[in-house]
């Protein structure tokens, strides 16, 4: 049963710095890219960061030169480090895995950007 906890949200000001942590379990991790989604008050969830399961990224044009998308295949784990944190950052972010056709969500973590 594939299982993926987010951790490392909270309130920070802007120009901050947060690192968002996802734990995943029940399945290949190593083998499968994994993502960062986020989702802000009244909008569509939108993919934010990827990384590859041969760790190649990619990032939305407003994350990049500010995010870094990282993983540790031995424990499984992705993380999310975000500089420069803005208003606009300020959102649910989950943790993803598309499995077999099948897309896999963590509960979510919120990150507030405000002073």
């Amino acid at each position: 049963q594939v299982k993926l906890v987010e951790s490392g949200g909270g309130l920070v000001q802007p120009g901050g710095s947060l690192r968002l942590s996802c734990a995943a379990s029940g399945f290949a991790f190593s083998i499968y890219d994994m993502n960062w989604y986020r989702q802000a008050p009244g909008k569509e969830r939108e993919l934010v960061a990827r990384i590859k399961s041969g760790d190649d990224t990619y990032y939305t044009d407003s994350a990049k030169g500010r995010f870094t998308i990282s993983r540790d295949d031995a424990k499984h784990i992705v993380n999310l480090q975000m500089n420069s944190l803005k208003p606009e950052d300020t959102a649910v972010y989950y943790c993803n895995v598309r499995r077999l056709g099948v897309m896999h969500w963590g509960q979510g973590t919120r990150v507030t950007v405000s002073s």
